[in-house]
């Protein structure tokens, strides 16, 4: 089990973690983003305020990408 904890971080930090992962960014619609991914059936949507990303968006969208907690903190780290 990893002993990290998903903390709020940058949106813009967010997307790079996506990106990492194959995501690309489809459309800008007022304050949210939208990424897609082959294979995936619905669009991740990025908030851009407030800038940092709560705890329960990053959660949602990584369920929604089937990105688990350590492929999360590796894409992190490859992001930072």
């Amino acid at each position: 089990m990893s002993e990290h904890k998903i903390t709020p971080i940058h949106y813009e930090l967010l997307i790079k973690i996506f990106e990492l992962d194959g995501f690309t960014i489809k459309r800008k619609k007022g304050d949210h983003i939208l990424m897609t991914k082959p294979g995936i059936k619905r669009p991740l949507v990025i908030k851009t305020s407030p800038r940092l990303v709560p705890i329960t968006h990053i959660r949602t969208n990584m369920t929604t990408a089937g990105i688990t907690r350590e492929r999360f903190f590796e894409l992190l780290e490859k992001a930072k």
